[in-house]
């Protein structure tokens, strides 16, 4: 069996597609988010994606399992939002842990029923609370969160996650480097307990980052440049680094390139399928964004590609077999610094 990192260095990999788009097209209804087990659940839960893998596990399973079909190599868990602060919308906060590890646990199932070798990402999204910004205009200075809270609501979700037997974990969709940086210590610090107990079965695994520039700027929304970026995660000794979300490919090839050239480890790019129509609906064709993103493989950008929202089955066997037979990107040899 190889590792993802001999794969990485013989091809292109391909990560999975949206997973809110898939359950759109289950048109789920309040009852069938609650489920028999939240049926009288103090507010209302319509929205709660994640909750899905505690009350529709079966639907969960069967979107992996159509991205598996489609040449997906990595899967992400349903999991972009399952930390105690944002399930504190649904009142859920306590269910953190258990959606995780759920939601492990149905990835790893999908995979195993597929019968081919693919990875599992635990998938940790940015919050709904920014550590850099103020939501209050009129107060600068104020901030909804602190450092400490945003690190112990990610260390509950790398828990439920490791734990479930992930065997990637994906930050991904960062606006917010302090975000990202709260995630990346709560994974330093949980594998670093595991390393004091003796008991502990669970050995450090591989933490992929992904950024998203929120517009023409090349910036993110907190401010950073991609470089800037970029420099403030490095630490975290990623397996890969790279941008998905908020643009199409089209629109995301520059900053991609850029990254491109940068970056010492592997690079990861899925975008969404074009910019939203005016319905905030995405209209971007399968054969469209496997063009795009066939274009940056042939220019040795990328290692790993895929797509985010608006992005289905179809796009995800679209970009596999236009990206098939081209070469991954190379890893630049770095010189070695031989100052005292």
């Amino acid at each position: 069996m190889k590792t993802i990192q001999d794969c990485l260095n013989e091809r292109i990999l391909i990560i999975d597609g949206a997973m809110g788009t898939m359950i759109q097209r289950h048109k789920l209804k309040e009852d069938d988010y609650r489920g028999e087990r939240f049926k009288g659940w103090k507010s209302d839960v319509k929205g709660n994606n994640d909750l899905l893998c505690l009350t529709q596990p079966q639907i969960i399973k069967e979107i992996h399992k159509q991205y598996l079909e489609s040449g997906a190599d990595i899967i992400e868990t349903n999991t972009f939002n399952a930390q105690r602060v944002s399930l504190a919308d649904y009142h859920m906060e306590e269910l953190a842990y258990e959606i995780n590890f759920e939601a492990a646990k149905i990835a790893k199932e999908a995979v195993k029923e597929s019968g081919k070798q693919a990875w599992v990402a635990g998938a940790i999204g940015p919050m709904n609370k920014t550590l850099s910004l103020s939501p209050d205009v009129n107060n600068p200075g104020f901030r909804a969160l602190t450092f400490d809270d945003a690190v112990a609501a990610y260390y509950e979700q790398v828990k439920g996650l490791v734990e479930g037997e992930v065997d990637l974990l994906l930050i991904e969709t960062i606006f917010d480097t302090l975000n990202a940086k709260a995630a990346i210590f709560a994974i330093k610090k949980y594998f670093s307990n595991q390393k004091d107990s003796i008991h502990s079965p669970h050995g450090e695994i591989p933490i992929m980052i992904s950024g998203t520039i929120t517009d023409a700027s090349g910036r993110t929304l907190s401010g950073q440049t991609l470089e800037a970026f970029y420099t403030s995660v490095m630490h975290a000794r990623p397996l890969s680094i790279g941008l998905n979300c908020a643009l199409g490919a089209k629109e995301m090839r520059p900053h991609i390139e850029e990254l491109s050239q940068i970056a010492s480890c592997y690079v990861s790019a899925y975008p969404n399928a074009g910019l939203p129509n005016a319905m905030g609906e995405y209209d971007e064709q399968p054969e469209d964004t496997a063009h795009y993103i066939e274009e940056w493989a042939k220019e040795g950008f990328v290692n790993i590609v895929g797509g985010c929202c608006g992005t289905t089955p179809d796009h995800i066997r679209h970009i596999a077999e236009h990206v098939k037979k081209l070469a991954p990107r190379q890893l630049p040899v770095l010189e070695k610094n031989n100052s005292i």
